[in-house]
C-alpha cells in the first residue's frame, strides 16, 4: 500500500470525525470509544500474526489461541476470585497454545496451515466440552483515567479513559514496531522470515528464534482472549471469539506486516464497526441488522483487494527450514 494512499485515507477519516464531533460531540465520542474497545483484541491478534509471519510461520490458529485463553481467563478469574489471576492464566494459556503451534510447525515441521487448524479445532472442542454456566467474575476491570489528558475534548475520553487492556494493546503495538525495526532481535526475526539459510550461515539459530517468537506471540493472543472475557464482555460463551482471529489476519495483511500499519488498520475496522452499530441504532427505516453488520467486513474485503497487489509477505513464510 502506497504511503500517499494511506495518508489520503487517514486525512478523510480525520476530517469526517472532526465534522461529526462539531455536529454531535456526545454521539461521536461514544462511537469512537466503542470503536477503540472493539479494536483492542484485533490489535493484539494482529501483532500475533506479525511476530509469527515475520519469523516465517503462518499462524492460522490465532482464533483458537484467543478462544482457549478467553475460556481459561474467565474461569480462572471466577474460580480464584481474582481478575489479575485470571488475566495471568489467560496469558499463560496463550503461551502454551503458542508453544503447541511452535512444536508442530517448527520442531516437527508439520504443514503450518494444518497445525493452526488443529489448534482451532482443539480449542473449539475443549471450550465447548468443559463450558459450564453459573460462574461470574469477582468484579469489573477498573478503568484508569489519566489526569488532565482525559479532560481534553474528543481525544480525552476516547484515548485516556480506558481499561488497562486497552492501554496495553496500543503500547504493545508501538513497542513491537521499535523491537522489529530498531533492535537486534527484530533484525534476526526478520532475517529468519526472509532468508533463513543466510541467517543460519551467520550464526542465527533459525529454529530456536522461530520457536520462541511463536511462543511469545501466543502470550499476546492470550492477552487478547483475556480482554474479551474479563473486560469487554465479562462472561464467556461457546464460540466467543466470533472469527476475530481470522479478521486479525486480514488486518495484518492490510497493515503490510507492520505493527503501526496493523494498528491503524485495526482502528479503521473498529471505526467501521462503531459506525455500523450506530447506523443500526439510529436507522429511521427498518434495515435488516445482517446488512448493517456486513459493512465492516465488506469494507475490509474491498480495501484488501485494493492493496493486495502492492504488498508482499515475508519471503520464507510458510516454509519449514531444512539445513542443507
Amino acid at each position: 500500500m502506497s504511503a500517499k494512499w494511506a495518508y489520503s485515507l487517514s486525512a478523510v477519516i480525520i476530517v469526517a470525525i472532526l465534522v461529526s464531533f462539531v455536529m454531535d460531540p456526545v454521539r461521536t465520542t461514544s462511537v469512537l470509544s466503542f470503536s477503540l474497545r472493539y479494536a483492542v483484541p484485533l490489535i493484539l491478534a494482529a501483532m500475533v500474526g506479525i511476530v509469527c509471519e515475520r519469523s516465517g510461520i503462518i499462524n492460522i490458529g490465532i482464533e483458537g489461541q484467543m478462544l482457549m485463553s478467553a475460556f481459561a481467563g474467565f474461569f480462572g478469574a471466577a474460580l480464584t476470585g481474582s481478575l489479575i489471576a485470571g488475566a495471568m492464566i489467560g496469558v499463560g494459556t496463550g503461551m502454551i497454545m503458542g508453544a503447541f503451534l511452535a512444536t508442530g510447525a517448527v520442531t516437527w515441521k508439520m504443514d503450518q496451515i494444518i497445525a493452526g487448524t488443529v489448534i482451532n479445532i482443539l480449542a473449539t472442542g475443549l471450550t465447548s466440552f468443559f463450558y459450564a454456566q453459573g460462574y461470574v467474575l469477582p468484579g469489573n476491570t477498573p478503568t484508569v483515567s489519566i489526569p488532565f489528558l482525559a479532560d481534553l475534548p474528543l481525544v480525552g475520553p476516547v484515548l485516556f479513559d480506558n481499561g488497562m487492556f486497552t492501554y496495553a494493546a496500543i503500547i504493545i503495538a508501538l513497542v513491537l514496531w521499535v523491537l522489529l525495526f530498531k533492535t537486534v532481535w527484530g533484525l534476526r526475526t526478520r532475517s529468519v522470515g526472509e532468508k533463513p539459510s543466510a541467517s543460519d550461515t551467520s550464526g542465527i539459530g533459525v529454529e530456536r528464534t522461530r520457536f520462541w517468537n511463536v511462543t511469545f506471540a501466543g502470550a499476546l493472543a492470550g492477552l487478547a482472549g483475556a480482554y474479551l472475557s474479563l473486560e469487554a464482555a465479562g462472561t464467556f460463551e461457546r464460540g466467543f471469539t466470533a472469527g476475530r482471529g481470522f479478521t486479525a489476519l486480514a488486518i495484518m495483511i492490510f497493515g503490510a506486516w507492520n505493527p503501526i500499519g496493523a494498528l491503524a488498520a485495526a482502528l479503521f475496522f473498529g471505526l467501521t464497526q462503531g459506525v455500523a452499530s450506530q447506523l443500526q441504532a439510529d436507522a429511521v427505516v427498518d434495515i435488516p441488522p445482517q446488512f448493517v453488520n456486513m459493512l465492516p467486513y465488506v469494507l475490509t474485503i474491498v480495501l484488501l483487494a485494493a492493496v493486495s497487489g502492492r504488498i508482499k509477505p515475508p519471503a520464507a513464510v510458510g516454509k519449514p527450514y531444512e539445513k542443507d
